[in-house]
């Protein structure tokens, strides 16, 4: 497998620590200084990039847009998102869209390259063992829910014939599976299937892969390309996102539905095209229609037969379902691993969540869990960042709500969490779950006291010192149970007692 990887941050002296890093691990690097430049690289076909380091705060297009189109295209290149802001609401917002792992700057060389390692290796699980979903058709779809029964009905009937269909749903609903189904089980299930996301063309490339373009054509055209429509002659052209073309591009396209030819860029003759035209997208077209983003005879001519795609908050009853398959897929992939069953209380906060990201924010959470695993049984704990989302749910002794106080990174995908605690800190730490501390509950020890003596609140430094000292007396001055304990990381500790000047193996003692 390859192992080149670009780098993307507009810092430039960023930039080259983080490339002579990756050089000295043995990677190939590419560099790219803003995001833009880099998303154009990572939608081309054949890229071989194998990872991507991407800084999240850069001007014009942040790493966060960069992910999400990354996300919408279907890219499974692993991204390491690096960032200056630890926050858990940043973190929360990389994971959704579909970050591998999170390292925060400045990023040690060993960090960076036990981040880039791990990612390769879930790349090659990924592209080399999990079969791909695609190609299957509405028996291969799972569902239980009477909403996806009747997407499948009124998908089952548009296979039967050629009528244009628009595929209405949020982004990771299954648009796509829809449409490959449509295809398999129609009379052209044998013929291409091409997929364009049209939300992810620059929009001056917008024409000529749609339509394709003669060789000389414009400048940098040297030589012809024969454009998606061309590709898909004879069977289906699935449009993603639709309601992004440009509105100059939205006339050729009428024309080619209406007419059934195309004109190829620095061509004079139109082309006859034999399609199947399945659109998708997750805006309201008819408010595009009426904001005059999207042309209303175009409208009126894809938007033949739609069919809506509920989101997965509103067909809970698939969560189960959906849960047990992609644990069946993604185990017996990741190395014959055998997860037998899950936990009652991991299903009971997999289906309380909403699933802002959908179906494709759950198979990503099930993939990391079975990587994490280490057991028989896919437990609550495996799913950290599921239950930071959910307001009350506890996990570990903690409010989901109060996870920004006591954490600064959850553990990235890719890691357990005691690998994280080892990359952060260079020192093992038990696991926090399924260790219990065996110290009693009454030390005879003073709680921490929030109040002066005059009725004042205290300020937070002086019961922060307090709490630590209190912790180290209870935990007995083992600093991996205290750092654990009070939900910060071991160099996070130790930079605290000698912030407060305390001697971890006299704790009582004044400060200095």
């Amino acid at each position: 497998m390859s192992k080149r990887i670009l780098i993307v941050d507009d810092d430039p002296v960023q930039r080259r620590l983080l490339k002579a890093a990756a050089e000295k691990a043995g990677y190939e690097v590419e560099l790219a200084n803003e995001g833009r430049s880099a998303l154009a690289r990572l939608v081309e076909p054949d890229h071989e990039l194998a990872a991507v380091v991407l800084d999240l705060m850069m001007p014009e297009m942040g790493g966060l847009e960069v992910l999400e189109r990354l996300s919408a295209v279907g890219s499974t290149i692993p991204v390491v998102v690096q960032t200056g802001q630890g926050g858990i609401e940043t973190v929360v917002k990389a994971m959704r869209a579909g970050a591998f792992d999170f390292v925060v700057k400045p990023v040690s060389p060993e960090r960076l390259t036990l981040a880039l390692g791990n990612a390769l290796k879930a790349a090659r699980i990924t592209s080399s063992q999990i079969p791909s979903p695609r190609h299957v058709g509405f028996n291969g779809i799972v569902a239980a829910s009477p909403a996806m029964e009747r997407v499948i009905s009124l998908g089952k009937r548009a296979a039967a014939s050629t009528i244009p269909v628009v595929l209405e749903g949020e982004s990771g609903v299954g648009k796509e599976m829809i449409a490959h189904a449509i295809q398999s089980e129609s009379i052209r299930r044998n013929k291409p299937f091409i997929t364009v996301n049209c939300g992810a063309i620059p929009e001056n490339l917008v024409e000529s892969i749609l339509f394709g373009h003669e060789k000389g054509a414009f400048t940098g055209a040297t030589e012809r390309h024969a454009g998606k429509f061309t590709e898909a002659d004879g069977g289906t052209l699935f449009l993603d996102e639709v309601g992004e073309l440009p509105l100059e591009i939205q006339v050729k396209l009428l024309r080619a539905v209406q007419m059934g030819e195309i004109e190829t860029v620095g061509s004079r003759m139109p082309r006859k095209v034999d399609i199947r035209l399945i659109s998708a997208t997750n805006k309201d077209l008819i408010e595009e229609v009426k904001a005059g983003r999207f042309r209303e005879d175009l409208y009126y001519r894809l938007n033949v037969f739609p069919i809506h795609v509920p989101a997965l908050r509103k067909r809970k009853e698939d969560i189960p379902q959906l849960v047990r398959h992609f644990t069946e897929r993604f185990a017996g992939a990741i190395g014959g691993k055998r997860i037998r069953s899950i936990a009652p209380d991991a299903m009971a906060l997999l289906t309380a969540h909403d699933w802002p990201g959908n179906i494709r924010e759950l198979e990503n959470a099930i993939h990391r869990a079975i990587v994490l695993c280490d057991g028989e049984t896919l437990t609550a704990d495996l799913f950290p960042q599921i239950a930071a989302q959910i307001p009350g749910y506890k996990l570990d002794g903690l409010e989901a709500g109060d996870e920004a106080q006591s954490i600064s990174l959850p553990a990235p995908q890719g890691l357990g969490q005691t690998q994280q605690r080892q990359a952060d800190d260079a020192d093992p730490v038990a696991d926090p779950v399924l260790s219990e501390p065996s110290f009693p509950v009454d030390t005879g020890m003073p709680a921490v006291n929030a109040v002066t003596p005059e009725g004042e609140v205290r300020r937070l430094a002086e019961v922060e010192e307090e709490l630590i000292r209190f912790a180290l007396s209870f935990y007995r001055g083992q600093m991996s149970e205290v750092a654990r304990r009070l939900g910060i990381g071991r160099s996070t500790l130790y930079r605290k007692l000698k912030d407060y000047a305390i001697n971890p193996d006299d704790p009582d003692q004044e400060a200095a």
